[in-house]
């Protein structure tokens, strides 16, 4: 099976793209494309998956990732880590042509941005924590040291949890509504004493609360399309000892 890759219209002519778990060589609960350092899968399986992934969206691109936290940290590259000393980040930016912005998700949420006249790119891992946090708006800012201009960049929201599959308790929901009260519009009713989190509308909302104009949701839910994707939450609920990781990737063409 090749690579399954997913792209948007915002970012035509960027080499990009939102790949989920199709076209990979790992097997059991990580089968497919796993590209997780931190899953207990076969190592040389994730160095495969990660080459075919590059490979089916910037052949011959350098791979960059970082070791993501959950935080608003955002790192200008201009080489890659090797895989032992990846900095704590959750973003990353850069104004090099090929070089390959990987951002690794299992439900949380993958943004990708450029703006095409300043040849600047950036790759944001947006859970709950680094989107209540800023790392979208830090990501914007970033960039525009490089050259950037917000008025200009382009966002691509891709494969997340959706609303319908992300339940969340009610101390979860009064945290964002004593950050906002206006984020309660985030929020559906749930069971008793529950809530579902629209956390890609929320995503979209910081991002244009940055000021940008031009912002595409993809609309893919990680958790209930277990043959496409991989969902850290899925695999609680089922009880697996182990889940993949799935990649989006970002390049400057050439």
């Amino acid at each position: 099976m090749p690579v399954e890759v997913i792209r948007s219209r915002l970012l035509e002519g960027v080499p990009h793209g939102f790949l989920g778990r199709r076209g990979g060589v790992s097997t059991g609960i990580c089968a497919g494309l796993n590209v997780g350092l931190g899953s207990d899968d076969d190592r040389d399986a994730i160095r495969t998956n990660r080459r075919l992934a590059v490979d089916a969206v910037a052949p011959g691109a350098r791979l960059v990732t970082v070791h993501q936290v959950h935080s608003p940290t955002v790192i200008a590259v201009t080489d890659p880590f090797p895989d032992d000393a990846r900095p704590q980040a959750d973003a990353m930016v850069t104004d090099r042509p090929g070089l390959a912005l990987g951002i690794l998700t299992a439900d949380c949420t993958p943004i990708l941005f450029a703006d095409r006249e300043a040849g600047v790119i950036g790759a944001a891992h947006s859970g709950w924590k680094g989107a209540i946090g800023g790392v979208a708006e830090a990501t914007v800012a970033a960039m525009e040291r490089l050259g950037g201009e917000r008025g200009r960049i382009v966002a691509a929201v891709g494969p997340t949890i959706a609303r319908k599959s992300y339940e969340v308790d009610e101390g979860f929901f009064r945290g964002f509504l004593e950050a906002d009260p206006e984020n309660e519009r985030f929020f559906s009713g749930g069971r008793a004493g529950h809530h579902q989190f629209d956390l890609e509308a929320y995503v979209v909302f910081r991002l244009a609360a940055a000021g940008l104009r031009q912002i595409e949701a993809l609309g893919l839910d990680t958790y209930s399309d277990a043959d496409r994707f991989f969902s850290y939450r899925r695999a609680t609920h089922r009880g697996e000892a182990d889940y993949g990781r799935q990649i989006s990737l970002i390049a400057l063409p050439g």
